[in-house]
């Protein structure tokens, strides 16, 4: 099982140095994290860890290759609850992620339906987030398959958090071998699941898996909370079962990447010490 970080590190920092300092911390792999449209000012001055969708993938390619860390997914959180519009990150965006991806040769692209920001977003049935989401994912699907990228949903909103929903989601869109799923261990539990119980529920549909734990205050949180971007503690730390997915992944010889999704260097390397303990390495 392959243990990486999430490349959002240092604060104020380009993508660059958050490579460069993963592999300070001894750590080999990375998601591509931040992305976004077109150019902005933040990277283009240095304080802003993002890349361009637009990117030639050599620039890309040769980050990862000077710093020796290597890319096992690229991030694509979206929202597809609310309605679509030029300022919010949805299909367009996906579609370009699944197409950078292919570039540079990372396998998984990784999305989500995220949390809606008006009120006809909330307003949404059950039935009615199922549809937004399944039709907002058909063209990035589309795309996925023809370029032999796996695209993994995510728990990470209201519809992926659950295992009953991300099941329905995932019997709607279809294409089973071009979607699978990322298990966020911190997301599930937040959203009111159980992050075993999505083991045990998709087994293989699982390709990679990212790390959270959470503290015991935010029990009060549950159900009504979807997604969180970083643990502000150590794996095993926590009130989450990350030893039980570990155990639970072990069990259906998972060996994929893995991406730690952890708040500071020292919390990083002790949640690394601690899985590599609970994989026996």
């Amino acid at each position: 099982m392959k243990i990486g970080c999430f490349a959002l590190v240092e604060p104020f920092c380009g993508m660059e140095r958050q490579f460069e300092a993963i592999r300070e911390m001894g750590i080999d792999y990375a998601d591509l994290t931040d992305n976004h449209d077109g150019a902005t000012l933040g990277v283009e001055y240095g304080f802003a860890a993002s890349v361009s969708l637009e990117s030639h993938p050599a620039r890309i390619r040769s980050m990862a290759a000077r710093t020796g860390v290597t890319l096992t997914a690229l991030c694509a959180h979206a929202n597809l609850l609310d309605p679509p519009s030029p300022d919010v990150y949805g299909t367009a965006q996906i579609i370009k992620a699944v197409k950078l991806a292919a570039l540079l040769g990372i396998n998984h692209v990784i999305t989500t339906e995220g949390d809606p920001k008006t009120a006809w977003g909330h307003g949404l049935s059950p039935a009615e987030r199922l549809f937004a989401t399944a039709e907002k994912l058909q063209a990035p699907i589309e795309w996925a398959e023809e370029l032999g990228v796996q695209l993994l949903l995510e728990p990470h909103g209201i519809v992926t958090d659950s295992v009953a929903t991300m099941g329905d989601l995932l019997d709607r869109v279809g294409h089973e071998k071009s979607v699978g799923i990322c298990l966020d261990t911190g997301n599930s539990w937040l959203g009111g699941s159980d992050p075993v119980e999505f083991v045990k529920a998709f087994g293989s549909r699982i390709q990679h898996v990212h790390w959270k734990d959470m503290p015991a205050e935010m029990e009060a949180q549950r159900g009504t909370v979807f997604g969180a971007g970083m643990s502000i503690i150590p794996v095993g730390a926590g009130v989450v079962d990350v030893h039980g997915v570990v155990q639970a992944l072990k069990a259906i010889g998972f060996d994929g990447a893995t991406t730690l999704e952890v708040a500071g260097p020292a919390n990083v390397m002790a949640s690394v010490a601690q899985l590599k303990e609970w994989l026996g390495e």
